[in-house]
């Protein structure tokens, strides 16, 4: 998710309004507000996002890492630092692991969020300019970041600046857009508007693998590998993971700007479109996940 857009990114409050016929939407949002949206949206997307989605694509990502005790590990986009957290278990004591996000806001809430015990260096700045040695690291992990970077060939060649000789990159990406996505996006452009429903579609903007791969070996990295892989993800129900997408994102910024009567109606058509990817109360849908891996 975008880190210049998270800055910009504010959490609404919905007030009471419309007719009886139309006011469980309203009603459930502002119960939403009452149950904990009122944070501020790292703190919402540590919370809802981060079990959803962030973790079981962070464990793959760790899995596929392969990382061994003791080495040097860099998280690039790295958020409220699920994947940072993950490589320090996997490297242990005897390594050392960094996160870098360009919004203070998230880096804040990783600060928080992770043990005492657990060193874990962080850095707010841009993956296109690290302030970073050369040569410093064994791994660098980006998890579903850069397709946010606006000079993505700066992002990676930033990236193999700092792996030492032989070091790896691993990294992933969704998409493309998978039919649940799509839903929310055109019902955002219905309700909120244009640019809105543009965020949706940039999450998954970055999945041709030919694409990817002449990034990566543009920027000089070697041995590149690019693979698309399925991922089943079981979300909440469908009010409640459209609420927890939207005030975990910069699409609350966007939501915040509409009444309460767009805001129920996009609630309406997201949540009974959605009615067919219910199993069991909850959604469940599957997203293609590009993964690279490359060296220097």
């Amino acid at each position: 998710m975008s880190k210049r857009d998270r800055k910009e990114a504010i959490v609404f409050g919905a007030s009471m309004g419309g007719l009886s016929q139309n006011n469980a939407a309203t009603e459930r949002s502002q119960q939403h507000q009452r149950d904990g949206y009122s944070e501020s949206v790292p703190r919402n997307y540590e919370r809802y996002f981060v079990p959803a989605i962030g973790a079981p694509l962070a464990h793959d990502l760790i899995r596929i890492a392969a990382l061994r005790p003791g080495e040097r590990v860099l998280d690039v986009a790295c958020g409220t630092g699920v994947v940072a957290r993950l490589a320090a278990q996997a490297a242990g004591a005897p390594g050392s692991v960094a996160g870098l996000d360009i919004t203070p806001g998230m880096l804040a809430v990783a600060r928080k969020t992770t043990p005492p015990a657990m060193a874990i260096d962080w850095h707010e700045a841009s993956a296109e300019a690290m302030p970073l040695p050369d040569a410093s690291f064994d791994a660098v992990l980006c998890q579903m970041g850069l397709q946010f970077v606006p000079d993505k060939d700066a992002a990676l060649r930033e990236m193999r600046r700092v792996l030492a000789p032989g070091g790896r990159l691993i990294l992933n990406v969704p998409g493309p857009t998978p039919q649940l996505f799509a839903i929310m996006g055109e019902a955002l452009a219905r309700h909120i508007g244009a640019g809105a429903a543009g965020f949706v579609n940039h999450v998954f903007s970055l999945h041709d693998t030919a694409e990817l791969r002449k990034l990566i070996n543009g920027a000089g990295f070697r041995d590149v590998s690019v693979q698309g892989m399925s991922k089943t993800l079981r979300l909440p129900a469908p009010a409640e993971f459209l609420w927890q997408y939207v005030y975990s994102t910069p699409l609350a910024g966007a939501v915040a700007q509409v009444n309460d009567e767009r805001r129920s109606a996009l609630e309406r058509d997201v949540v009974t479109k959605w009615q067919d990817f219910v199993k069991n109360d909850a959604l469940e849908f599957q997203v293609r996940i590009v993964v690279a891996t490359a060296r220097k």
